[in-house]
């Protein structure tokens, strides 16, 4: 198993520059405490995943074509990111995910296969179809995770005084990428009660299959780690900091009524572990990972 490293992230930043946005961050104040949010709900496809499908597209040869399975922001980044390359994609979705991401992904022009009522049997039903393609996994894969990692890379660069990084975790792309591009800082890792791939596998020290029931799911509903994520969340020094939904909810409220942020569900629980104290440290970055939910504001 080859693990990505923090050569990996620069390099990715070189490869995808001027492909992917640099999201902004900003500082902020909330309840008298500092903190910094990276808004990556601003990224292209409204989330953070164009980073990696772009970086796995252009970090090998060319393929004739590309396969993923998705809850929708990693299938709507690689439908996206193959179209910026010219090249054709066919993106399989679960049963329950939700319009917005699957008519998103479908104007693309990609392929949209609906298939399976969970993530592994939709990502089964695309390996299938994957024979001579490229089959790009949401999480499990080096040049995924290394492109994830340079949004910790902007952050350090950009606010270079946080002293920790907070990320939302599914299958643990993102929160591998954020330990290889933090500069060392400290990672704090959060997942819904109901959705909790991560946590699980680092208390039992290896991945092991969870259940999914969260507000969440739709964007953290992994059922369980990835391999290659584990293999770097597992030494590395992090926080794993469990969030209910009605935390979850709450903060997405704040982040509207604060900031003027409307956000999916996924991209609150950052700060719903603020907001609840299991955060350490003077001045936190929360990553604000997506905006593509079927929610409008009150």
């Amino acid at each position: 198993m080859t693990l990505p490293t923090s050569a990996d992230v620069s390099a990715a930043a070189d490869r995808i520059r001027g492909r992917a946005r640099r999201t902004p961050v900003l500082r902020a104040e909330l309840d008298g405490s500092p903190l910094v949010l990276k808004l990556e709900l601003v990224q292209l496809t409204g989330s953070f995943k164009i980073r990696g499908a772009l970086n796995a597209l252009l970090g090998g040869s060319r393929p004739d074509r590309v396969v993923t399975a998705s809850g929708g922001n990693h299938g709507l980044a690689v439908a996206t990111a193959a179209r910026l390359l010219d090249l054709p994609a066919t993106i399989y979705v679960p049963e329950p995910t939700p319009a917005v991401k699957a008519d998103a992904i479908a104007a693309t022009g990609a392929k949209l296969v609906r298939g399976g009522a969970s993530y592994a049997e939709a990502a089964e039903a695309a390996q299938a179809d994957a024979d001579g393609a490229r089959y790009l996994p949401a999480y499990d894969d080096p040049l995924v995770v290394a492109g994830q990692g340079t949004l910790a890379a902007e952050v350090v660069a950009d606010a270079p005084d946080v002293d920790n990084l907070v990320v939302a975790a599914g299958g643990g792309g993102l929160a591998a990428g954020t330990v290889l591009g933090s500069g060392g800082r400290n990672v704090v890792v959060v997942e819904p009660e109901g959705c909790s791939a991560v946590h699980q596998a680092l208390k039992a020290g290896r991945p092991v299959d969870t259940r999914v029931a969260s507000v969440a799911s739709s964007a953290l509903g992994a059922t369980r780690v990835g391999e290659i994520p584990f293999a770097v969340l597992k030494d590395a020094d992090i926080r794993s900091v469990l969030v209910s939904d009605e935390e979850i909810l709450a903060a997405r409220d704040v982040l509207w009524s604060h900031f003027r942020l409307a956000v999916e569900p996924a991209a609150a629980a950052p700060l719903a572990a603020w907001l609840a104290g299991r955060v350490p440290g003077e001045l936190p970055c929360l990553v604000v990972c997506g905006a593509n939910a079927a929610w409008t504001p009150a």
